[in-house]
């Protein structure tokens, strides 16, 4: 009887150990955020991979795992007396093949897509501290967002420096504004603090996205419910008052995840005058895993603004770094929600679907600086001043759905989706008297006539359909073909009876077809190139349709993009070099054309020209040492464009051909650089350095007046700490413009001279900060 009983227990005790697994998560070490599809692995053979909540269990007895996921740098964990993994993978600091969503609004390998894209992961976001977006997307290639002062900006990505509606702006997908109210400022419209992860597609984008992605999309990914919970808090000040507090936090518990994350920022007499400002934003992410294979996510934003707005400076105030305002009324306030809720699911491997039902409400009230225009006679005397106080409003009901199905056949993939925005908007301005002090070129105050210049309102209605199907003909080569149908139809009614140019009621209706047609072929060895042709298109804005200062008809604008690139690591894939040549050609491209009285009025050039090459460069010799270098040299030429102008001595009308001229606002060369180091004997500080060139450009279309440009640098340094006592918190240190250099980020001539928007002189932030996190 004793023989069996220790036999019993033998037996059992042998199953036991042979039936023990070992389960484990893995994270984002910055986010904490699951990692679903992460590939575990033992000596080169993968046991296992994460689920959507980013756990695995393997088999107990193995004494080591590589943990592998692309975009992150590898780990591996010795497995001895372990029963339960935590993992946190951080970021790559030189990302060989990144995972990007923007290409096809699924997550794929950045070599299977053909077109430039760049991504700024979350180490980026972290590492930098920015206190505005500028700061980060100036880091990629062709990339030059114009910092305007508190939030403000405008953009140029294969385009000269330009306020039009060229670009397309997006979180998680979905577009922050409808097609025909765009605002070359509307990226004060995020949530900076929420952003996990920054997409740039350059060149046009349209067969996917639609309307305005000419130049480019930009695509913001927010931050997800981490796996147990996690917050984080911080608090910053610099040099000229400007103050701001972060903070965010999340949890997940079984099913359902929350994050709610945003910052309060405010500034008070600046380096520039008149340029006070309050920032609020916020916004929720919720996630439900309804079962294995359906998941729910809902979201919601909202953001405040209330600035100052000086304007620029004339030439004279510029040089002798006299950053005072010519006035001290005008202003911007703004108002923004965005929600959307969002139903994945997954029928199989081969096929998935998702619905994403989304809603906004938007307000912009302005007396903007830019609308102040004096009145002369044909001799240029002074007579009066005049301007104008405005408000914009759009409420959008929208819904995009898209199926994704692959085949076996070429092992191919189509994609297939429906695209709907119903955003009706109204838009008032009333005129303004403005009193002037001529002698002290001074604005001293401003009347409310009570009359209107514009009073309408606009059913805008945008429905769109669009497919892409890809194929692998040959294992190396993946070919993608792309088509997108948009209808946007604009319903105006006019509020005003008289004194206006515009019949009371007009409906205006476009229809696009937009294909594209691209290849990648991998080489080998963590290299390749690809190659595309897209079209990319634009219809007028309401706002130029309609307002009574535009006193030009427009047409629908077209550009078609032919482009090359390629991609290869080297030195034991510590360097990652891009490369990407383009020829964009624009036909009916918008212009805006500068006034006499300084305003301005937008007019379609016959033919333009944009033709460049982006390259970046990112080097990595030791784990301790990065290196980044990125540029764009890109020739931006009229080939068909004229302007009318006036002899008021003669009173006669005459036209100037700019045709083989430099477009203005352009120039030929924007790089920057950055060196980073982190070293392993002192972990988590870092110190970093940064160069920022913009080269001369032409500051009028006849390319007479120039601009010197400029070169900039800035130092970063921050530190985490590691130790127990105070693990989790930071503090760090930013000097922008270390030289104080005095540079304008964007110029422009008139007939009266030169305006400079400045940019900051040397400014120093410091910060710290205190995050803690727990599984």
């Amino acid at each position: 009887m004793k023989k069996y009983y220790i036999y019993f227990l033998l037996n059992l005790f042998a199953t036991t150990a042979f039936s023990q697994t070992i389960t484990g998560t893995v994270t984002d070490a910055i986010t904490h955020e699951p990692l679903a599809n992460v590939s575990i692995n033992q000596a080169n053979h993968r046991l296992t991979q994460t689920n959507a909540s980013g756990q695995f269990s393997i088999a107990a007895g193995i004494q080591t795992i590589s943990v592998v996921m692309m975009g992150y740098t590898t780990k591996t964990i010795n497995l001895s007396n372990a029963d339960k993994l935590n993992i946190e993978l951080d970021p790559s600091s030189v990302d060989l093949q990144p995972v990007v969503v923007s290409a096809n609004r699924e997550g794929q390998a950045r070599q299977d897509a053909p077109i430039a894209i760049s991504k700024i992961n979350s180490t980026q976001i972290k590492d930098t501290k920015a206190t505005a977006l500028y700061q980060l997307l100036n880091k990629v290639a062709g990339v030059y967002m114009v910092n305007l002062g508190n939030e403000q900006h405008t953009m140029a990505i294969r385009q000269p420096i330009t306020y039009n509606a060229l670009y397309l702006y997006m979180e998680d997908g979905v577009p922050i504004r409808p097609t025909g109210i765009f605002n070359h400022n509307s990226l004060y419209e995020i949530n900076m603090s929420g952003v996990k992860d920054i997409e740039v597609i350059k060149g046009p984008a349209s067969s996917l996205y639609g309307s305005n992605a000419i130049g480019g999309a930009i695509n913001f990914i927010t931050q997800g419910p981490p796996a147990g919970y996690a917050g984080n808090l911080s608090i910053q000040g610099d040099n000229y008052n400007y103050r701001r507090v972060d903070a965010d936090g999340g949890f997940t518990s079984g099913k359902f995840g929350l994050y709610a994350g945003g910052y309060i920022a405010h500034q008070k007499n600046s380096w520039q005058d008149y340029s006070d400002f309050d920032k609020y934003s916020v916004n929720f992410k919720t996630a439900y895993a309804m079962d294995d294979r359906t998941k729910l996510t809902a979201t919601a934003a909202y953001n405040y603004l209330n600035t100052q707005t000086p304007g620029s400076l004339d030439s004279t105030h510029f040089y002798n770094k006299s950053y005072g305002s010519n006035q001290r009324f005008t202003y911007r306030k703004v108002e923004a929600f965005r929600a959307c809720v969002k139903v994945e699911h997954n029928w199989n491997d081969k096929n998935s679907t998702f619905f994403t039902a989304f809603f906004r409400d938007n307000s912009t009230a302005q007396l903007p600086s830019y609308f102040i225009a004096d009145v002369r006679s044909s001799t240029g005397i002074y007579q009066s001043s005049s301007g104008q106080v405005n408000d914009q409003k759009f409420t959008s009901y929208g819904l995009l759905a898209q199926h994704r199905a692959n085949f076996t056949f070429l092992k191919s993939r189509l994609i297939a989706g429906i695209y709907l925005d119903d955003s009706p908007s109204s838009y008032y301005a009333q005129f303004l008297n403005i009193t002037k002090d001529v002698a002290d070129n001074y604005y001293t105050s401003f009347t409310n006539t009570g009359t209107y210049i514009d009073n309408y309102r606009i059913k805008l209605f945008n429905t769109a359909a669009y497919t892409q199907y890809e194929i692998n003909p040959v294992e190396p080569l993946r070919v993608v073909m792309g088509l997108r149908y948009d209808h946007v139809h604009y319903n105006f009614t006019n509020a005003l009876t008289s004194g206006t140019k515009y019949k009371q009621q007009e409906t205006n209706d476009f229809n696009i077809i937009a294909p594209k047609l691209g290849l990648t072929y991998y080489l080998g060895g963590n290299k390749g190139f690809y190659a595309n042709y897209s079209v990319g298109f634009q219809p007028p804005e309401t706002g130029d349709l309609y307002s009574s200062r535009q006193l030009t008809p427009l047409k629908q604008a077209t550009f078609n993009n032919y482009e090359v690139g390629g991609w290869l690591s080297a030195f034991d894939k510590k360097m990652y070099v891009e490369v990407s040549l383009y020829d964009m050609e624009g036909h009916n491209e918008i212009i805006n054309q500068l006034q006499p009285d300084n305003t301005t009025q937008n007019q379609n050039a016959g033919a333009t020209r944009h033709r460049g090459i982006e390259y970046a460069i990112t080097y990595a010799p030791v784990s301790d040492l990065s290196f980044r270098f990125n540029g764009t040299n890109a020739k931006h030429t009229y080939v068909d464009y004229s302007e009318v102008a006036t002899n008021y001595v003669t009173n006669t009308s005459y036209s100037i051909s700019y045709n083989s001229k430099r477009m203005n606002n352009a120039p030929a060369w924007i790089a920057g650089s950055e060196l980073t180091y982190k070293p392993t004997y002192f972990p988590g500080f870092r110190v970093g350095g940064e160069w920022q060139h913009i080269d001369q450009y032409f500051t009028n279309p006849a390319n007479t007046k120039t601009y010197s440009g400029y070169n900039i640098y800035n130092l970063r340094l921050g530190y985490d700490f590691k130790s127990d006592v105070i693990k989790g918190a930071g503090i760090w240190f930013n000097v922008l413009n270390l030289t104080n250099k005095l540079y304008a980020t964007t110029v422009t001539s008139n007939q009266y001279g030169d305006t400079y928007d400045a940019g900051p002189p040397r400014t120093i932030t410091l910060g710290i900060s205190y995050s803690f996190a727990k599984q």
